[in-house]
């Protein structure tokens, strides 16, 4: 049986807990042990880190000290997958660049805040997308820096209603890319526990942490 890590804690206004109650029902319905922590501590043993087939972190802002995230980075390395959303997993430790390195992109700014927008499926062949349609989210619309060698599996286009410099620009929601031999996934949505009821949002999570997961 796969087994999986759960680790959730932050800045509390993305109410990491329930994300990681969210989570921990969708990885045990694709029969999946999942441990659940809210302490950055459980990172501090490489050994069992690397016998994980999964790590789902939501944790937004906080610090992570170097021995930590060398930890991670070794154990996704070695091919542990990692998958997220949000600022859970993109906006986690600010100061941690390899840490970002190995996501794929950071969160700058959500220009308007909570607003209305549209996510396109740009890969639709792609098991984690495939039969699935564009839709709407009522969220933060993130502007991220994001590595230019992710592959990308759908986005969302600015219009410039906020920041009319930026009107036009399409910006990656939804990517996938590799680790050393550990695979890492990566969405933008996930602000508010409530948007895990959006069909296409909790069904692209399901694939996307399966597809990350060792095994």
């Amino acid at each position: 049986m796969r087994k999986a890590l759960i680790i959730w804690g932050g800045w509390e206004g993305h109410r990491p807990a329930e994300w990681a109650a969210h989570f921990a029902g969708l990885l045990r319905d694709e029969g999946f042990t999942v441990e659940v922590s809210d302490t950055l501590q459980r990172l501090a043993d490489p050994a069992s880190l690397a016998d994980l087939d999964l790590i789902v972190p939501y944790w937004t802002m906080g610090t992570l000290d170097a021995a930590l995230e060398a930890n991670v980075l070794s154990a996704v390395a070695g091919g542990v997958g990692i998958a997220g959303c949000h600022g859970g997993m993109a906006d986690s430790f600010r100061n941690n660049t390899n840490y970002q390195f190995m996501v794929g992109g950071q969160w700058v700014a959500h220009p308007g805040n909570i607003i209305t927008y549209r996510v396109q499926i740009r890969d639709r062949e792609d098991p984690v997308t495939a039969g699935l349609d564009d839709f709407t989210v009522r969220s933060e619309q993130y502007y991220m820096h994001v590595d230019p060698s992710n592959h990308v599996l759908a986005t969302t286009t600015f219009d410039g209603s906020i920041h009319p410099w930026i009107a036009g620009t399409v910006m990656p929601v939804v990517w996938k890319r590799r680790w050393g031999e550990g695979r890492v996934f990566y969405t933008s949505v996930g602000h508010a526990p409530e948007e895990f009821h959006i069909p296409e949002f909790r069904e692209i999570m399901r694939r996307g942490m399966r597809w990350a997961s060792r095994g």
